[in-house]
């Protein structure tokens, strides 16, 4: 079996597109994923016209309470931010201290990102099977790759891993997360348990495993580190009520600073007695100790 090491806890607050569109939301929700004590947050980029056929693109938004245009297309190009504004939200992230990531739909949306250097690109469960888009992360970029595994056949997952295998960098450059897709997933549809599957199957051929969770509360992600996950994935949002498909499986600041909290003190805690009887233990030892006659 795997050995697990307990490293510190990495916290991604995944704004993806909670901003609505308005990119000062985008930079107001930075500096409060940075206050909450999150390292590192996330967008989303798309190339619309590319992800989407004809028709998709043309159809009205499933919910149209949450749609922000007439037609499903015109929805997800309001919400899109251009390069440029994304290469902003990079150079603000580096001003504050924070890394900046996004997740890429497409091929083109890989290529614009991939220019930007970021640390990490992320690989959604929606097209972890674009295989095209894969070898782009790949072969043309240079820094590491996330990707999440919902809604995916083992054989898919399979696929993942073994394509990055074929250039001798999965080790090294790959992190495959254990994640239902479901906004929000209940408890019994989480499967922690799949973390130390992925570890056992994946674990020397992978960086890490994480956890991409789309729950309520943060029980289930403090679960998922003593597991070994110990890279953690939210999504983030300033007000759970907002317009939108993600804002009510999101976290907002303050209960995101409470599994930041949390997850360090678990961290801290995730260790073997140092000696026998510990200093703390000692003044309790000579007071409460039962002595023998």
């Amino acid at each position: 079996m795997q050995k697990i090491k307990f490293e510190k806890p990495k916290v991604i607050a995944e704004i993806g597109c909670n901003h609505m569109g308005v990119f000062e939301n985008a930079i107001e929700l930075i500096d409060l994923a940075k206050g909450a004590g999150c390292e590192i947050v996330k967008f989303q980029k798309r190339c619309n016209r590319e992800l989407l056929t004809k028709e998709q693109y043309d159809a009205p938004h499933p919910v149209q309470g949450n749609s922000y245009g007439a037609t499903y297309g015109e929805h997800r190009e309001f919400l899109e931010f251009d390069l440029q504004q994304h290469r902003d939200l990079k150079a603000h992230c580096e001003a504050v201290g924070v890394t900046y990531s996004t997740s890429v739909w497409d091929v083109t949306s890989a290529k614009e990102i991939a220019s930007l250097q970021p640390e990490f690109i992320k690989v959604p469960s929606a097209c972890n099977n674009n295989i095209k888009m894969l070898r782009v992360l790949r072969d043309e970029y240079k820094g590491n790759v996330q990707v999440s595994l919902g809604m995916s056949t083992r054989e898919e997952m399979e696929q993942v891993v073994s394509l990055f295998e074929e250039t001798n960098e999965s080790r090294q450059r790959l992190l495959i997360y254990a994640c239902t897709s479901g906004y929000p997933v209940s408890p019994e549809d989480t499967c922690l348990l799949e973390i130390k599957r992925l570890q056992d199957l994946y674990g020397d051929r992978v960086s890490c495993v994480g956890f991409s969770g789309h729950h309520l509360g943060i029980a289930l992600d403090i679960a998922a580190y003593t597991l070994g996950a110990h890279w953690i994935e939210r999504h983030f949002t300033k007000d759970r009520s907002l317009k939108g498909t993600d804002h009510a499986a999101s976290l907002e600041p303050g209960a995101i600073a409470k599994l930041v909290r949390d997850l360090n003190s678990v961290h801290k805690s995730m260790t073997l007695k140092s000696s026998e009887i510990l200093e703390t233990e000692k003044v309790q030892r000579e007071k409460l100790k039962y002595r023998k006659l």
